[in-house]
């Protein structure tokens, strides 16, 4: 197909509401202001709204992942942003009951690491213990992330540093960049913590676990998988960082109706097809979602769209 018809093609499929569609409002909860959570919400809204106009979807700040996950069981929310490793204990029923939540979407993989202020004397993870770090929103599953990745090197987040819990995650940067803090604890590719800090002067270094600490980290922790942050993902981030992670999902309460699942499928795997999606939705494909969601999970109107297209 000619460019200028594929661009026509493209502009018709997200100027056409799905037929018959009906007029329904969902609440989606994201995180604390300042965090990554907040900037997906509104990237996942407006990449929806442009092929389903008709469903309405209410962000709703919240502490983040570990909220969020009570507010999906109590029925507060009908979807909502869970980080992986809040995903995997909820899911298992680590320290609490296993939660009867489903996957709408895969959101995007997330490698955890520290940022220092450039002229710092840090380098390694083991020049940062005794120091006072950041480790998040006490909320966010970034923190849990930590918790594990610390963990499998052998160390304590909470003991073999000067442990800081945020309020809200967009007070990290400040405390890194006028000392209060050593390094602040994050992820995710335009996570707005990081971007604060590098865009600042002296600018940033990023500080992950190295080849060895890596194969330590997955050895005893097998859920979490290595995941490289590509060059360019932060302002002078000029190389690729290794380290571990996984990958985030939108997760749906239970009951949740199966033709709104199955909305929101459709909106984002057309928007996937239609090209140019928001930024922050560039992982969140229907292929993506086959390829990592948890065995089982997937939400019965989820699995009708990925059946029609053939994904299943």
């Amino acid at each position: 197909m000619p460019l200028r018809r594929q661009v026509l093609a493209a502009a018709a499929v997200l100027a056409t509401p799905p037929v018959g569609a009906q007029p329904m409002k969902i609440r989606l909860g994201t995180a604390t202001p300042g965090g990554g959570f907040p900037v997906y919400g509104a990237a996942f809204i407006d990449g929806v709204r442009r092929l389903d106009p008709a469903l309405e979807i209410e962000a709703i700040n919240t502490k983040g992942s570990t909220e969020n996950v009570p507010m999906l069981e109590a029925g507060t929310l009908d979807i909502a942003l869970i980080q992986g490793e809040v995903a995997h204990e909820a899911l298992a029923g680590i320290g609490r009951p296993p939660a009867d939540l489903a996957v709408v979407t895969a959101m995007y993989p997330t490698a955890g690491m520290f940022v220092v202020r450039a002229d710092s004397p840090y380098r390694t993870i083991a020049d940062l213990l005794g120091k006072p770090v950041a480790w998040g929103a006490r909320g966010s599953g970034l923190v849990i992330l930590g918790r594990y990745a610390m963990d499998g090197l052998g160390y304590d987040a909470a003991k073999d540093f000067q442990p800081i819990y945020l309020e809200r995650a967009g007070d990290g940067p400040a405390m890194v960049l006028d000392g209060r803090a050593a390094a602040l604890w994050g992820g995710g590719a335009g996570w707005p913590g990081f971007v604060t800090v590098a865009r600042s002067e002296p600018g940033a270094r990023f500080i992950a676990p190295d080849a060895e600490g890596i194969r330590r980290i997955l050895a005893r922790h097998g859920f979490l998988k290595e995941v490289t942050q590509p060059a360019g993902s932060f302002p002078g981030q000029t190389a690729p960082i290794a380290s571990v992670g996984s990958w985030s999902f939108v997760m749906a309460r239970p009951g949740l109706d199966g033709a709104v699942a199955y909305r929101l499928a459709r909106a984002l795997g057309e928007l996937a097809q239609a090209g140019n999606p928001p930024v922050q939705l560039v992982d969140t494909t229907p292929a993506n979602t086959v390829k990592v969601a948890p065995t089982g999970r997937l939400h019965p109107g989820v699995v009708r769209y990925l059946k029609e297209t053939g994904l299943l």
